[in-house]
């Protein structure tokens, strides 16, 4: 099937001549009709769209153009504007909003010649670990339908995982790239903060949010990221600092990496397969050469409660704006602050109102410094313990989440237990810091599980260096579940 193929096979086939941009976004059309309704995956499908983007590739094609994306058929995270598709956040309170301009990011990969194939289901605002939190309908994971993909892109990385897409774009606020992409077994990377254009990205948290690729294989992240990073002047976030080609730095050698091994990552709590997996991964590492040691990172054990007081607070900012008057529907009751408070009240879903909340109490007056400005003060200690650790080791490897995935509707009673799903990817985010995931072995359910690969700053060839050295002897990658 041509949907088998990876990122990388399909330029290669297209480049010959073997088949054809339309040819091969049809065959994820007719995969997204027949697989979708199981996994749910997508809010919006833009077949007809596709299919122009598609014909335009191999118009280009045949002009020469041979740009590395040029016909190859992805999926984006509906938190992410598109021009004249709808972006709803996975939240009624956006239902039908249309945006008038697409996000730098997007735009990017549409200058590439890529084929937008629809728009993925998300936790509403991208704020959860399991995208049941959608104001629309939850995403399955592919390896098991009566489990989570994980979130909040759990709908782009399970319509990679289920070959509805040969690569997507997520975001990443405190994990929810990487969490989704461990527990869907599929490969992913989020940038370091200020790499990719914030632009177009609906915020949750300002200072944390970043867009993350999802692929099924290293070269695929190297691919995306090689056409989404850089600086962007509409993004104050966006630094000005030069981007390699990540495609060479992809050299499978891994000889003389200084890895450091977090011994704050693996507590009680953490599956026992999930760890078994990564530490089998580590000698992995050792075996191809690299120089493995133990590290600390005391300031870890502080990232949940840092993380869960600075990104509500920027959210309660952010999420101010959708009140019913500009855009999205209006629960209209005469006066302007009835309809304010309707329109808010029924809009949003009931996670972000708790975040909301939280946010909002934590930056009123008298708790503030109690609160908020006190997490800012550990979030410093917290990424000073990365620049401390990467004075002597170039990565990070640790498990990605605690747990491979869970079923539907087992947490959701319980905040906290699903707060603690992203327990090992939010000091990253915190940093500021890239992180990858590559799948690494199964658990006795056979759910997949995933090992993070975290970097310096603007570390991301070493990251994927790194990764890609480890699929190079192992094909954990290469699996794909039954649909």
């Amino acid at each position: 099937m041509l949907t088998d193929l990876t990122l990388s096979q399909a330029q290669d086939q297209l480049r010959s001549g073997a088949i054809t941009s339309v040819e091969l976004t049809q065959a994820y059309l007719d995969r997204i009709q027949a697989v979708d309704p199981q996994v749910r995956a997508y809010l919006t499908v833009t077949a007809e769209q596709a299919l122009d983007m598609a014909a335009q590739a191999d118009r280009r094609r045949q002009d020469g153009d041979n740009s590395p994306l040029l016909g190859i058929p992805l999926a984006i995270k509906d938190v992410l504007t598109t021009e004249g598709v709808p972006t709803t956040c996975g939240s009624r309170i956006l239902e039908g909003f249309i945006p008038p301009y697409t996000g730098t990011a997007v735009q990017q990969l549409f200058d590439a010649g890529a084929v937008m194939l629809g728009k993925t289901n998300l936790d509403e605002f991208a704020m959860g670990s399991s995208t049941e939190n959608s104001g629309y309908f939850t995403t399955r994971n592919p390896w098991d339908l009566d489990r989570v993909p994980g979130g909040s892109s759990g709908g782009s990385a399970a319509a990679v995982a289920a070959r509805m897409a040969a690569g997507a774009l997520g975001t990443d606020t405190g994990g929810s790239v990487r969490q989704p992409a461990a527990l869907c077994g599929v490969s992913a990377l989020k940038p370091s903060y200020g790499r990719v254009s914030r632009y177009g990205l609906i915020a949750f948290a300002s200072s944390l949010d970043q867009i993350g690729v999802f692929g099924r294989s290293v070269s695929d992240l190297a691919v995306l990221m090689q056409t989404i990073a850089g600086h962007d002047p509409r993004d104050s976030t966006s630094m000005d600092y030069p981007v390699p080609d990540y495609t060479a730095a992809l050299t499978g050698d891994v000889t003389g990496l200084r890895v450091g091994v977090p011994k704050e990552y693996f507590t009680e709590g953490i599956q026992p397969e999930v760890e078994r997996a990564v530490r089998a991964a580590i000698q992995q590492f050792a075996d191809l050469g690299a120089d493995i040691c133990e590290i600390g990172l005391p300031h870890t054990e502080y990232s949940l409660p840092v993380y869960y007081l600075i990104a509500p607070a920027e959210a309660s900012a952010n999420l101010a704006r959708f009140d019913g008057v500009r855009y999205g529907p209006r629960h209209s009751q005469g006066a302007m602050w009835p309809t304010y408070k309707t329109t808010r009240g029924q809009g949003f879903g009931p996670e972000v109102k708790r975040r909301i909340m939280l946010g909002t109490y934590a930056l009123s007056a008298g708790y503030y410094d109690a609160y908020y400005l006190k997490a800012q003060k550990v979030r410093t200690l917290i990424r000073q313990d990365f620049d401390q650790a990467f004075e002597n080791v170039d990565v990070i490897l640790a498990p990605t989440a605690p747990t491979t995935a869970f079923h539907i509707g087992e947490k959701t009673d319980d905040p906290l237990q699903m707060y603690l799903s992203d327990v090992f990817t939010l000091s990253a985010s915190l940093a500021g810091i890239p992180g990858a995931v590559v799948p690494c072995g199964f658990d006795d359910n056979h759910l997949p599980v995933g090992l993070q690969i975290i970097g310096p700053a603007f570390g991301e060839a070493t990251v994927l260096r790194a990764a890609d050295a480890y699929q190079h002897v192992t094909d954990w990658h290469t699996r794909q579940p039954a649909l």
